[in-house]
């Protein structure tokens, strides 16, 4: 069984800064694409970045040049440096991913999410 566990979510203020991470564990052949995305009270789910295994990435607009995301192929983790933090950026991020099972199949899967609030 394949599962994605995030961590480093919190509350932090304006201008402040955190980091995201993402493991995927179980028994895994591979994991293709990995993404953050974020889902804010009363909102939809929406893409912040992804990030494929030769490390090309993806961002929305609305946080271009203030997250990054990178990964560690070797540990199947995928993580989310978040600087310049705005109250807009407060959401529960959840991680997600495609993996190459131990049956030879591809999932998608998703993590449980981190709550990550932006506020003084």
């Amino acid at each position: 069984q394949v599962q994605l566990v995030e961590s480093g979510g919190g509350l932090v203020q304006p201008g402040g800064s955190l980091r995201l991470s993402c493991v995927a564990s179980g028994i895994i052949r591979s994991v293709n694409r990995m993404g953050w995305y974020r889902q804010a009270p009363g909102k939809q789910r929406e893409l912040v970045a992804h990030i494929n295994r030769g490390g090309s990435t993806d961002y929305a607009d609305s946080v271009k040049g203030r997250f990054t995301a990178s990964r560690d192929n070797a540990k199947n983790t995928v993580y989310l440096q978040m600087n310049s933090l705005k109250p807009e950026d407060t959401a529960v991020y959840y991680c997600n991913a495609d993996v190459l099972s131990a049956r030879g199949t591809w999932g998608v899967y998703w993590g449980q999410g981190t709550q990550v609030t932006v506020s003084s």
